[in-house]
């Protein structure tokens, strides 16, 4: 038998639960301060409705799930799917099919939070696990660039009660992109390819960019006035607005102003061109938040208006922040942040537990209180507690706390 952990999975050991406990409840706390209510939904999907999902590469890293006895061997004899139910590879889609078999239920805008496990078929690496948590909060209903502000300002909230550090939130139109895009040349039916293209603009920079359109045999003409565009970036709204029109930029330059003076001066909004997020998936604004201490983005979400159309036939305005959790865990990790918890003390007995157990529980009331039988070797043992974060212990025959340290 196998002691460690499938691959792509983590154990936690107690403090790293009490911290990720911390992390959840905090921002739980915030997100239902501002009106946002829990949803749950079930970790299996109906691998129909994850196969026709927009998925992009997440389609690619479904967990599924094979059909059971016969109705299995009859998938087998007839060459039919061999499964019927996959893994959830994110919490939009399910939410997407709630609303749609709720939305009588259900009033809008609807605001919820969805903070629970997803897992994709991914390569196990730094960064990258087969199961992890999503926190997300969305708006549904409401088709307003209020919902963009309330979204950022909400997440921003929570974020800086995490302490992650300074950051600067990230922001795009994918309708502005486009736009940008089309006056550079390319035709209407070449804009995802070219995104797909910009997307990599971190990885592969401006050269790469270009030599990659060059061997998707676009125009030249179009490369060129796009390549003047990569090297001005990062460019500011008015510049875009410059080259496509103040009516295609007002409605994001609104957004990026407003959520900038709610901030309070306690983080950056930032126009970026550059931000290129799900091809199939977002129809309009995009956002990230980027750490400045931390490299990588510690949150991300944009309006997707068409998805929820996909179970009701109509579209229904959607837009939503996810937070990054096992990023942040991450970071709070290496900052050595421990949870914010009350003292635990040991209350050592000689005795038997019914006796001490009166005495340990008046202490709760100001302590986390584990008891603990007296061992041969107490030096050993009490040098063990300090180590796993005990603030002292007391005795059976004693009425003072010994503080360790």
């Amino acid at each position: 038998m196998r002691i460690k952990s499938v691959k792509g999975t983590n154990d936690y050991l107690p403090e790293q639960v009490a911290l990720r406990e911390h992390m959840e409840q905090t921002i739980l706390a915030c997100y239902r301060e501002n009106g946002f209510r829990r949803i749950m939904t079930p970790a299996l999907e109906d691998i129909e409705n994850l196969d026709k999902s927009d998925g992009g590469e997440n389609l690619n890293l479904i967990f599924k799930i094979m059909k059971r006895g016969e109705k299995l061997t009859k998938a087998m004899e007839t060459g039919d799917n061999l499964s019927d139910m996959g893994l959830r590879y994110d919490l939009t889609l399910p939410l997407t099919r709630y609303f749609s078999a709720n939305r009588a239920k259900l009033e809008l805008p609807f605001k919820c939070i969805q903070m629970d496990r997803v897992y994709r078929a991914e390569q196990p690496q730094k960064g990258r696990l087969r199961e992890f948590i999503q926190c997300d909060i969305d708006i549904i209903g409401d088709n307003s660039p209020s919902c963009e502000m309330e979204l950022i300002t909400v997440t921003a909230k929570a974020l800086q009660r995490l302490d992650i550090g300074t950051f600067t939130v990230k922001i795009n139109d994918r309708k502005v992109l486009n736009a940008l895009l089309l006056q550079c040349g390319f035709a209407e039916e070449q804009l995802p390819s070219v995104c797909i293209s910009f997307d990599k603009l971190d990885k592969i920079g401006t050269e790469g960019v270009i030599a990659e359109l060059q061997e998707k045999e676009f125009a030249p003409e179009a490369i060129d006035s796009f390549a003047s565009v990569l090297a001005e970036l990062p460019l500011s709204i008015d510049a875009v607005a410059a080259r496509i029109g103040n009516e295609m930029t007002d409605g994001l330059r609104s957004i990026i102003e407003n959520a900038q003076a709610l901030s309070d001066g306690g983080y950056t909004i930032e126009f970026d061109i550059s931000l290129v997020r799900g091809q199939g998936y977002y129809t309009g604004t995009v956002f990230e938040i980027k750490s400045d201490k931390f490299r990588g983005s510690v949150a991300g979400g944009g309006r997707y208006d068409n998805l929820i159309g996909k179970f009701v036939g109509e579209n229904v305005a959607a837009c939503g922040f996810s937070i990054g959790f096992e990023r942040i865990f991450g970071i709070l990790s290496d900052m050595n942040r421990s949870a914010s918890l009350r003292k635990k003390i040991a209350y050592v007995y000689d005795s038997d537990y019914a006796a001490v157990y009166p005495k340990a529980e008046a202490l709760r009331g100001d302590f986390d209180v584990s008891l603990f039988r007296r061992p041969k070797k107490m030096k050993g043992f009490l040098d063990r507690l300090e180590a796993s974060g005990f603030a002292g212990f007391i005795t059976e025959n004693s009425e003072n706390i010994e503080y360790f340290g």
